[in-house]
C-alpha cells in the first residue's frame, strides 16, 4: 500500500538519487535558481518527491537550485510502499517530455511573458 506524507524536512535530510539519468547544464541550472529565487511559492505546488529512504524521485534538478540557493529547508512529498521497479519508473516519467509547445499557441496568448526565462526552448 503506498502512503504520501507531505512535510517541511532539512535539505540535509534529502538525498540526491545517484541513479537519476537527467542532466542539467550550468546555463540552466543558473535559470533554474533564478526561477526559484523568483518564484518560490512554486516549490509549494510542486515539493520534491522523495521515497521512504528520503532519497530523489522527482526533483532533482529542483534539489540541487535549491542548494545553490542557498534554502536550508524544503517541502517534501515522501511516498513509502512503491516497489523498486515503481520508483525506477516515477524517475523516468516523472522526467518525461510527453507533449510539444503549440508555437502559434505561445506567441498569441503567452508571448507577453518571460518564457525564455522561464525555462521554454523557442
Amino acid at each position: 500500500m503506498v502512503k504520501v506524507e507531505i512535510k517541511t524536512v532539512k535539505m540535509g535530510e534529502i538525498k540526491l538519487n545517484p541513479d537519476n539519468p537527467r542532466t542539467i547544464s550550468k546555463k540552466d541550472m543558473a535559470l533554474l535558481v533564478k526561477s526559484l529565487k523568483d518564484f518560490p511559492e512554486m516549490l509549494e505546488i510542486r515539493e520534491i518527491v522523495c521515497d521512504e529512504t528520503m532519497t530523489v524521485l522527482g526533483g532533482n534538478m529542483r534539489l540541487q537550485a535549491l542548494k545553490k540557493a542557498g534554502a536550508k529547508e524544503c517541502l517534501a512529498k515522501i511516498v513509502s510502499g512503491l516497489t523498486d521497479y515503481q520508483k525506477r519508473e516515477f524517475v523516468i516519467k516523472d522526467n518525461g517530455s510527453w507533449g510539444e509547445w503549440s508555437m502559434d499557441d505561445l506567441a498569441n496568448a503567452w508571448g507577453d511573458l518571460p518564457l525564455v526565462d522561464w525555462g521554454v526552448k523557442l
